[in-house]
């Protein structure tokens, strides 16, 4: 058994004889560069098949499998593509939830009262400066302010993706890029 992979390690087909004391190939390379070679499993000395009981392998009962991956490159395109999508939602996201929240605000009276309460508070009409703060709460304002802030949103979520993508492209170039270990559910 090859501890390295967890696989076994190659036999020449129907040459039983050139096993060497261990149970591994003697002399032939690894990973299966020669042609004609088959992979089978073999016991060590207590009877495990890659460290597990053979009667375990048999039953159908097996670890799980984990695969050891380097993420090397980020395609930018991708990236934009990507994260122009989900930007888009959040914006969609975010309008809905103003409109919604200005609906029940405006429904409970809240803007009536906060336009009463500074008209009380400027109150005074004999410099003749009228206050018309009712102006600020208007939903085409507030509305028209949510679909700036989520297009100048999307537009700049979308650009630092992008610039993300070829930042990190950069410096895999120079470091190798993120190892990671993924495993199969149980």
């Amino acid at each position: 058994m090859n501890s390295v992979s967890g696989f076994p390690r190659p036999t020449p087909a129907g040459d039983s004889a050139r096993t060497g004391p261990m149970g591994d190939a003697a002399g032939l390379p690894a990973g299966g560069a020669v042609k004609g070679l088959t992979f089978e499993e073999r016991k060590d000395a207590q009877g495990m098949l890659g460290g597990k009981p053979a009667k375990d392998r048999k039953s159908g009962v097996r670890p799980p499998r984990k695969a050891h991956l380097v993420l090397r490159r980020i395609e930018p395109w991708s990236a934009m593509k990507f994260s122009f999508v989900v930007s888009l939602v959040c914006f969609v996201v975010l309008f809905v939830a103003v409109a919604v929240l200005y609906g029940v605000l405006s429904a409970l009276g809240v803007f009536t009262s906060i336009t009463d309460a500074v008209e009380q508070l400027a109150g005074d009409q004999s410099t003749g400066v009228a206050i018309n703060i009712s102006g600020w709460f208007e939903p085409m304002r507030i509305l028209g302010y949510t679909a700036l802030l989520g297009a100048v949103n999307v537009v700049l979520i979308t650009a630092l993706s992008t610039l993300g993508a070829v930042i990190y492209n950069m410096s895999a170039d120079l470091v190798g890029g993120v190892e990671m270990t993924f495993s199969e559910a149980e």
